[in-house]
């Protein structure tokens, strides 16, 4: 009874709060990076229930629906949804995906149809999803479940709430055991420690480059990067090979690297590298690069507007990466990995020299979790 009184005045709350949200809602839908997933999401345009009763996934955004697809490969056919445009597009990459916009709460029990099993990755703690899931598909999952000592206070202010979601969830697969502990406290059940999947990271590798000497890769750098990092470095003892992380920008960047020195295009070449300064000006060549190189410097770290890069690549073959101290988008995977070496620009030399080998702390069992989705 109280579970149904408390479903009830939830119900009700989120149409009040979607009746006074109404009008900023349709202002937004006239915004571009709006244009999709508002209309689909508030108003269902566009948006039926999915057809076919399979494995569900729900993601938020492009990072995790990214991360999804070591386990969506493993299906012949699922369903995904997500909350963004960026998800959306990324999502419809798979070509086994059925896709989706994850409806506001209050159209959910109306929406959601039968399905073997949902998996929602993170932190997407919808109670009316959770609840209607657990009633129609064959188990509910929450996948990468990690909850940061930063945030744990304010989940803890709210414990009454949560406990009342994880009363809907079968299984919790947590990043990391701390993430374990927090995610119990609040009355998870049923909780293991399955590692971080945004850690998964299959290589292939496409050519096999021989260098001349020890090798630096300066990878996915963006403007005034490469200048910023080039003068802090010793170009007499390394080969450097920099990466610019657009396309767009490799004119520009050879430009800039020509006050340094000779500078040879990565095109131009076959297998050989032959020349101290390098520009890559070909897609596709950086985990090549990662494999023989012998120190990795990452961009996108060493000005303030960008918030880092993907660590997991160049520490899968557990290469020295410097990295700079503006790495806030990726402080969850730096995280990850053991003996990143953070510093500012004019370190960069000192650095080099005190450098370790990275390591993934917790390597992801992919086939593992996929016993889970599909038998519990």
């Amino acid at each position: 009874m109280k579970k149904i009184s408390f479903l009830i005045f939830y119900f009700f709350f989120a149409f009040f709060i979607y009746l006074i949200s109404l009008p900023f809602l349709l202002f937004l839908s006239l915004k571009k990076k709006y244009k999709d997933s508002i209309p689909a999401r508030f108003f269902l345009i566009n948006n039926p229930p999915f057809e076919d009763k399979t494995h569900w996934f729900h993601s938020c955004s492009l990072g995790e629906t990214r991360a999804l697809k070591p386990l969506v490969e493993k299906f012949e056919k699922v369903n995904i949804s997500v909350i963004t445009n960026t998800g959306y597009e990324e999502a419809k990459k798979y070509k086994n995906a059925d896709v989706r916009f994850l409806p506001y709460e209050i159209f959910l029990p109306f929406w959601v149809k039968p399905c073997e099993s949902l998996v929602v990755m993170e932190a997407e703690l919808w109670y009316m999803l959770f609840f209607v899931a657990k009633r129609r598909c064959g188990k509910t999952i929450l996948l990468n479940a990690r909850i940061s000592e930063k945030s744990y206070p304010k989940y803890l202010k709210f414990k009454w709430f949560y406990k009342k979601i994880f009363e809907n969830i079968d299984i919790v697969l947590a990043q990391s055991e701390e993430d374990e502990k927090r995610l119990i406290s609040l009355g998870a059940k049923n909780v293991e420690v399955a590692g971080n999947i945004k850690t998964y990271f299959e290589p292939k590798i496409t050519k096999k480059y021989i260098k001349a000497k020890p090798l630096i890769v300066v990878a996915s750098t963006h403007e005034n990067e490469e200048e910023l990092i080039l003068k802090n470095l010793d170009l007499k003892n390394y080969q450097i090979v920099v990466v610019p992380r657009h396309p767009e920008r490799f004119n520009e960047v050879y430009e800039v690297m020509k006050k340094f020195g000779k500078v040879k295009k990565i095109s131009q070449m076959d297998n050989l590298l032959n020349e101290d300064l390098i520009l890559c000006n070909k897609m596709g060549e950086l985990v090549n690069l990662y494999s023989v190189a012998d120190m990795v410097i990452l961009g996108g770290s060493f000005v303030d507007n960008v918030g880092g890069h993907n660590p997991i690549e160049a520490a899968y073959f557990n290469k020295p990466i410097i990295s700079g101290k503006y790495y806030f988008n990726q402080k969850t995977l730096y995280s990850e990995v053991e003996n990143i070496k953070i510093c500012e620009a004019d370190e960069i030399n000192d650095s080099i020299k005190n450098a370790k080998p990275t390591k993934i702390k917790t390597k992801v069992d992919v086939e593992k979790i996929v016993k889970k989705v599909k038998n519990g």
